[in-house]
């Protein structure tokens, strides 16, 4: 693993034996339809075609935004700017654990 997450970790081509390769791309998956659910909500679904759920040779799931035009990159960063703002006017932390969900488009 190159990082602390595994993202940079090689994506699993060649499967092994005892790895969680399932339960990884099943957890991406999730994450990559709520993001995909957000963006279409917001009409910047068209912006990311290639958004998809990927898995690494760890069996740690990823999600592929694919390649995106700068303006793409940066509606997306002002969105999560936009999202992180509210969360500390409301006394959130600013990191989510795992378990806290997303905020959902209606919200915004």
């Amino acid at each position: 693993m190159t990082d602390r997450r595994g993202v940079i970790a090689k994506r699993a081509e060649d499967l092994m034996p005892g790895v969680p390769y399932v339960r990884g791309w099943a957890q991406a998956r999730r994450g990559a339809a709520t993001l995909a659910e957000q963006l279409k909500a917001l009409g910047l679904d068209s912006d990311f075609p290639a958004l998809s759920a990927d898995v690494n040779v760890f069996g740690d799931g990823l999600v592929r935004l694919g390649t995106i035009r700068p303006e793409a990159a940066l509606v997306l960063a002002e969105l999560i700017g936009v999202g992180l703002a509210m969360r500390t006017r409301q006394g959130a932390p600013r990191q989510p654990s795992p378990e806290t969900p997303y905020m959902r488009a209606s919200a915004v």
